[in-house]
């Protein structure tokens, strides 16, 4: 079967997350690191947690409890100067370098349907796909409000069709993080995994902050749901059509 549409993970994939480090830095002087690096970990983990607890809160709100526990974590009490633009960079995250080059060479190709599912609420997808001009290139921003669970739940997945009318073996689904490939792969999507800062070598001591975030989350899971392609690159995708 023809690969009809290539589908994009967010946060990770199209947008740097750690972006947020250099307005946490001036915020959180000397703790920027830390606690950019605690807030993306406890944000995924509170999402695995509701989808566990079978009770749905948006991302919009595990994005903030999620930095408030990482300011804590660091020794800094929560208040609106902090917390306020902190989130409004959530809002306008930066792509990755590659990104409007790979998505418009996809667009020009003709043929694919070129969509975002994320575990994003709709409202932030919105405002983020808007801000950093990614929209011109998408013909759809999938949120995982629709299934009131999160990703990698399969329902989540299941919006894929519902939105698009695409059926899993015309889909590649990409990804730069290992436990949506993983999730996307049990679903039946053909998946191509970005990796980005997986650590090739073994680590030397002292380990930091964002050493620590790379080594749990920017290498594959073990669990036997392997991708079926690998690419260092947004703009590796058009190789693989």
């Amino acid at each position: 079967m023809p690969i009809k549409g290539l589908i994009f993970d967010a946060y990770g994939t199209l947008y740097d997350v750690h972006s947020v480090q250099a307005k946490t830095e001036e915020l959180c002087p000397g703790k920027g690191d830390l606690i950019t690096q605690v807030w993306r970990l406890k944000q995924l983990e509170y999402t695995w947690l509701q989808t566990s607890l079978q009770d749905y809160r948006d991302f919009t709100y595990l994005t903030q409890a999620s930095l408030e526990f990482a300011l804590r974590a660091a020794g800094i009490e929560p208040s609106e100067t902090i917390t306020k633009p902190l989130l409004e960079k959530y809002l306008n995250l930066d792509p990755f370098p590659e990104a409007k080059e790979a998505l418009g060479a996809l667009q020009r190709r003709g043929g694919l349907k070129l969509a975002i599912l994320s575990n994003g609420s709709t409202a932030m997808l919105t405002a983020l796909v808007k801000n950093s001009g990614l929209d011109a290139f998408l013909d759809a921003t999938i949120s995982v409000d629709g299934a009131r669970k999160f990703k990698p739940h399969p329902d989540c997945y299941a919006l894929v069709e519902k939105t698009l009318g695409l059926k899993n073996d015309e889909v590649i689904f990409v990804s730069s993080n290992s436990f949506d490939v993983a999730g996307a792969k049990h679903f039946g999507f053909k998946v191509a995994w970005i990796k980005r800062g997986g650590a090739a070598n073994a680590p030397s001591a002292p380990i930091g902050p964002a050493q620590m975030y790379r080594l749990l989350r920017g290498n594959a899971e073990m669990l036997g749901y392997r991708q079926d392609y690998t690419v260092a690159a947004l703009t590796d995708l058009i190789g693989l059509l």
